[in-house]
């Protein structure tokens, strides 16, 4: 027999799922509008961004009256405060996006580098990752979720190499630092998006195992 809170927290996924998907369209215009140099598509980004403001609203006020109404206890209530943190993630994940493109308008006003390669793919990784977080999330997938975390290492990785290649073109031209400091504002809000699709992966195994393996807690490699 399902409970009346089953179905509310069904919904509340099925709006999670919404607004992860905003997040991925966002991030997929910012990164198409940098790399085809297009700055129109930059606007698109904003949009976006308007749905997942209201987006956060919607899921948080259902939170607060799943949790005023019916009182959940144990596993139900480690899920929907897990709901509110991932909530808070694809939020900030939403302003990712933007500062990408306004980073990005600022990059196709200058003289363009043949160094976005790694930008892609550090983009193409954080998608992958956010869309891989919602899914864990939504089949309580606490195995995908470790791989997750796991993921996060290549985007570190590959932003630390973006950093590295800037600075070092800056040393021998000098003309180009402003558009070398735009591709290192971007990787590193690139970063940051990875980092708060690790926040849900993290989110998930403490909703589905009760384990918090945030700041080194234990966490056995898949």
């Amino acid at each position: 027999m399902e409970r009346t809170i089953d179905a509310q927290l069904d919904e509340l996924k099925r709006l999670i799922l919404v607004m992860g998907g905003h997040v991925e369209r966002a991030l997929s215009e910012a990164t198409v509008a940098l790399i085809s140099r297009n700055s129109e598509s930059f606007n698109l980004v904003h949009e976006i961004e308007k749905k997942i403001n209201e987006g956060h609203i919607a899921v948080d006020n259902a939170c607060l009256a799943l949790l005023a109404k019916q009182g959940p206890v144990a596993k139900d209530l480690r899920l929907i405060l897990s709901i509110v943190k991932i909530n808070t993630d694809l939020e900030r994940m939403g302003d990712q996006c933007v500062n990408i493109a306004h980073t990005g308008k600022d990059y196709l006003a200058r003289k363009p580098l043949n160094t976005l390669a790694d930008i892609s793919k550090m983009s193409e990784v954080a998608r992958s990752m956010v869309k891989e977080s919602l899914d864990c999330f939504v089949r309580g997938d606490v195995e995908l979720a470790k791989r997750i975390l796991l993921m996060d290492d290549e985007v570190d990785c590959l932003k630390n190499k973006v950093f590295k290649d800037q600075l070092s073109h800056m040393k021998t031209s000098s003309q180009d630092v402003e558009a070398c400091l735009d591709l290192i504002l971007v990787a590193r809000n690139l970063e940051r998006l990875g980092d708060h699709a690790t926040n849900i992966a993290e989110d998930v195994i403490f909703a589905f195992t009760g384990k918090d393996v945030r700041h080194g807690g234990k966490f056995t490699r898949p």
